[in-house]
């Protein structure tokens, strides 16, 4: 059965099942349920040794071996629906995701997500993860954001994809539209913790980043615990006089759940349309005309879209770059406000 070794970051929590909810890699999708599951089952060992005890305490630098059982059967439904194949192979394929479409089966979303419609799509030519014959899901994108996900075709796919994402080696570069300008010479951002600037007016984020305490639908920015996170943006264009609106080049040194939601929210540049982070503030019409604010305003989700993905084919080592256009919706948003089109490679 194949093994997974997570080592213990700093500051661990005192618990063994806590620690490992932590710092197990997210490409790993195990979820607390299963971890603890995996302990109770006897999975889980320290130096050789056996521990089932999810309460154990554990210390930074330890290296914990989990033996992971072969996953439960699915019961996912394969569905006939249209795909933006970007790139496939025997071992990948590489989809521009639309907005609107969950990645993976979940409560409230139990069909039509992009995993039932890879079963179909795909059909005999997976080879199995994991010993069922489904799709890999590596990384996701949030169900209303747009553009490209790469998914396994094989478990040798699997796992060397899933490396590259915990080693960070991926590329990706996202465009988002944000609320106001983020500027180094903004002296409110240089009083908002874990915000800084880099040359060439580059805005980094650094935060730990953890669910929301009371709310299990948000993530919540932190400075101890949770997980290490490093967001980069740069503006692309303003819009309005005073601006109040920039297109943002987005990219990320981690990959954790919301993040670039989450981070330029907390850096006070949410993003248009977000309901989830407080971008649905009302934009000024003195600033941006009463044609580009009723845009915004009206924008029905938040203006982010993957548009940059590359990495080493986890079989042939060769590198593979791909790019996806702008969604219609987030072009004619940006039409509103007088943007030009321009591919993502000359963005």
């Amino acid at each position: 059965m194949p093994q997974l070794q997570v080592t213990i970051a700093a500051d661990p929590p005192d618990r063994l099942d806590k620690a490992l909810a932590r710092d197990v890699p997210e490409a790993a999708a195990l979820s607390r349920s299963r971890l603890s599951r995996l302990i109770a089952d006897g999975a889980v060992t320290r130096g050789g040794e056996v521990i089932t005890d999810g309460k154990a305490r554990v210390a930074e630098g330890e290296v914990i071996t989990i033996t992971l059982d072969a996953p439960e059967a699915v019961e996912t439904v394969a569905q006939d629906i249209p795909l933006a194949v970007i790139w496939e192979d025997d071992d990948l394929i590489v989809i521009d995701k639309p907005a609107g479409m969950v990645v993976h089966p979940a409560p409230g979303s139990p069909d039509r997500t992009l995993v039932n419609a890879l079963l179909h799509h795909c059909g005999d030519t997976l080879s199995g993860i994991g010993g069922e014959r489904r799709p890999g899901i590596v990384h996701r994108i949030d169900k209303e954001t747009s553009g490209l996900l790469v998914v396994a075709k094989s478990d040798r796919a699997h796992h060397g994809l899933a490396v590259q994402f915990e080693r960070h080696s991926v590329h990706r570069r996202y465009l988002a539209l944000c609320h106001g300008v983020p500027d180094a010479a903004d002296p409110r951002l240089r009083g908002v913790r874990g915000v800084s600037f880099e040359a060439g007016n580059i805005l980094k984020i650094t935060t730990q980043l953890a669910r929301h305490k009371t709310d299990r639908q948000r993530q919540a920015v932190l400075f101890q615990g949770g997980r290490h996170a490093v967001t980069r943006a740069r503006v692309l264009d303003r819009f309005g006089d005073p601006a109040a609106a920039a297109l943002l080049e987005c990219w990320l040194e981690t990959g954790r759940t919301h993040q670039i939601r989450v981070h330029l929210a907390h850096a006070g540049h949410g993003l248009v349309g977000d309901p989830v982070y407080g971008g649905r503030r009302k934009p000024p019409a003195k600033a941006l005309g009463t044609a580009a604010a009723e845009a915004i305003a009206g924008f029905p989700r938040q203006a982010l879209h993957a548009a940059e993905l590359g990495f080493d084919h986890p079989v042939t080592g060769e590198r593979l770059m791909f790019s996806a256009p702008l969604p219609s919706d987030f072009e004619a948003l940006l039409g509103a406000l007088g943007w030009q089109s321009r591919s993502p490679d000359h963005t």
